[in-house]
């Protein structure tokens, strides 16, 4: 008997076969993540599994394992990923039992007020993407454009002219042969150059390599409520330097994410109420998707479990979630993500010292919505907010519980006992423990919906690797359909159109409803599921607030006000279309038109985008 079949035999709890992969994920897979042989040949999607337990199992024997119990934990790791109930996040699968040996998805990398720290700052992003990971920056440390430089008797370039080097030199590195560089760039609302920061992607040719937040204080939100002005502070002094109406200001955050995609906002003095280890310094940046909030240098190592696969077999009560294996995958999860953080070869010995220090992991889920249509829930419904906070009390609860038993025997962080731990019970191996992150191509080779969103469509088209173009029908949605005798190619045709199912004639009313498009959920309702899981995530909630091609900015602007009252750490909101090239999208676009120069309210020039424009003086901001 072999030691996989020993471990099988002796673990009846681990999955059987693995799901069946979908030619997308194999699509996927074969340009991504599979390991090319001597040959020439790839290897197969199984050997893939194999050699990222392997690797990962094997840290098992640093803390006293037997060979047979790394090799029993290495089967447990690999039957997870062979069945599609856990994946770790897409570095892992491609660099695990690799030369590289980066296994972190992202890092924060500080940007000082210093010509010399911020080349080096560059410097550091280069190495990092070179192996495949995704860097955040925050630039408020940086003085406001037009500054005096009191060694040079210069003035300051300020924060937009140094993004903008950041970006090009992103353009110009390919992370480990495989993905292109991704960023967050954040700046505080109170900076002086914050106009200038919104209005940076409204030129296409910009920041192309970007994602924009605003760190957004709750002083801040409060003056937009009251409609009071706030003061912008030199980021050196924190003296005020000037003042703006907050809610103009937000409104031009809105209207520049309107017409772009960006910015989002993050609140970071919430982030910093709940983070972890306060004594280390404030978080001042997230990773380029905004869910994790990391102090300097600290680095992403995420996974996530595919809900989808959790639902347990119908019984009198009818469908229901399989809460005791779910709690089996978490506790293995943590385990799993607990070794990635000890077998990472970071790129930078400031990252593997910070990575040490907190241990930080970011246990998360995808499959959300394929998970409520199993239920029979609509996303939309107040049972699905219901079942959101239940699954992330589980999450949160299980997770922190297979921390401590770690900890137990391999010790906690080295922060521990200066942290917010410190003072709850038990010792913890792990700073934070979950994380809810977007799952882009491992929710393809999962075949699931991607991290919690909903559908985006019941039928779309994706753009991955490079532009490539993968088109989707949600398998679920055309078996039922076919059931019913109902699947036919005209409705295949209509339904590749518009996307959207519910109020198609051919599409019954009970199906439009378990079936909702990203843009037949109203933004209130997408917030409400974001704040239903950040109430018990550790990190951050990766979620867009989708809003169709005809919502108002005004529409953009409430869903940041109900973000904030309902708790949420960050928000973005999308409009469809509002990006060229965008990585889902159906239906066709509208065509659009320039605007004028000046701003009728202070008379400077304005910052003209194709449609919307914004003073970076006053604030002035309109969309047309």
């Amino acid at each position: 008997m072999t030691k996989r079949e020993a471990s099988r035999r002796a673990d009846p709890t681990l999955p059987g076969e693995p799901a069946q992969l979908s030619d997308n994920a194999l699509t996927v897979l074969r340009h991504r993540y599979l390991r090319p042989r001597p040959s020439g040949e790839l290897e197969p999607p199984d050997d893939m599994f194999g050699r990222v337990a392997r690797a990962i199992a094997g840290v098992d024997a640093r803390y006293g394992a037997s060979e047979d119990e790394v090799a029993a934990t290495a089967e447990r790791f690999r039957a997870r990923m062979r069945a599609l109930e856990f994946l770790p996040n897409s570095p892992t699968l491609m660099n695990a039992g690799r030369p590289n040996g980066q296994l972190a998805a992202c890092f924060v990398v500080p940007v000082e007020d210093d010509t010399a720290a911020i080349f080096e700052a560059m410097k550091s992003a280069a190495l990092i993407q070179k192996t495949g990971g995704g860097t955040g920056f925050s630039f408020s440390r940086l003085r406001p454009s037009g500054d005096l430089i009191a060694s040079t008797g210069g003035r300051a370039s300020g924060p937009v002219a140094f993004m903008q080097i950041f970006d090009t030199a992103t353009e110009a590195i390919k992370q480990g042969g495989a993905r292109r560089g991704a960023n967050m760039g954040v700046l505080r609302v109170d900076h002086p150059d914050i106009l200038a920061f919104v209005a940076a992607k409204l030129d296409p040719a910009r920041m192309q390599n970007f994602n924009l937040s605003v760190a957004v204080t709750g002083a801040f939100m409060d003056a937009a409520e009251r409609g009071d002005r706030f003061a912008l502070r030199h980021p050196h002094t924190r003296e005020p330097v000037g003042e703006l109406d907050a809610r103009r200001v937000l409104d031009a955050i809105a209207n520049a994410a309107w017409a772009t995609g960006d910015p989002g906002l993050i609140f970071v003095d919430r982030i910093n109420e709940l983070q972890p280890t306060p004594a280390l310094g404030d978080i001042e940046a997230t990773n380029p998707c905004g869910e994790q909030p990391l102090l300097p240098f600290e680095p992403c190592t995420l996974g996530s479990i595919n809900l989808a696969k959790f639902v347990a077999p119908p019984s009198r009560g009818g469908p229901a979630v399989d809460w005791e294996r779910l709690r089996d995958v978490i506790t293995e999860g943590v385990h799993f993500l607990d070794n990635v953080v000890e077998k990472n070869a970071y790129p930078l010995p400031e990252i593997g010292r910070a990575a040490a220090a907190t241990r930080k992991i970011g246990l998360g889920v995808m499959g959300f919505a394929d998970l409520l249509i199993e239920l029979g829930i609509p996303y939309d419904d107040e049972a699905a907010v219901a079942v959101a906070g239940e699954i992330a009390d589980v999450l949160d609860r299980e997770s922190v519980a297979a921390s401590r038993r770690l900890a137990e025997t391999r010790g906690p962080f080295p922060e521990f006992f200066g942290s917010r731990w410190a003072g709850a019970g038990e010792p913890m191996r792990n700073a934070t423990t979950t994380t809810i992150a977007p799952t882009g191509t491992i929710s393809i080779i999962a075949g699931c919906s991607s991290g919690i969103e909903p559908l985006y469509a019941v039928a779309f088209e994706r753009r991955v690797l490079g532009g490539e173009v993968l088109a989707e029908i949600h398998p679920e949605f055309r078996r039922r359909l076919e059931e019913r005798g109902l699947w036919s190619d005209a409705l295949a045709s209509r339904l590749a159109e518009r996307g959207r199912a519910r109020g198609l004639e051919a599409v019954p009313d009970d199906l439009g409803r378990l079936f909702p498009a990203a843009h037949d959920v109203a933004p209130e309702d997408h917030i409400h599921i974001q704040a239903a899981f950040q109430r018990a995530i550790h990190a951050g909630v990766s979620k867009t607030i989708n809003v169709p091609s005809d919502a108002s900015p005004a529409a953009i602007a409430a869903a940041y006000d109900q973000a904030y009252r309902e708790g949420c750490k960050g928000v973005t909101v999308y409009r469809d279309r509002s990006v060229e090239n965008q990585v889902l999208g159906y239906g066709r676009a509208e065509q659009l038109a320039p605007d004028p120069e000046r701003c009728p309210e202070c008379g400077a020039p304005e910052t003209v985008g194709r449609r919307c424009k914004l003073c970076t003086r006053c604030g002035f901001s309109v969309c047309g």
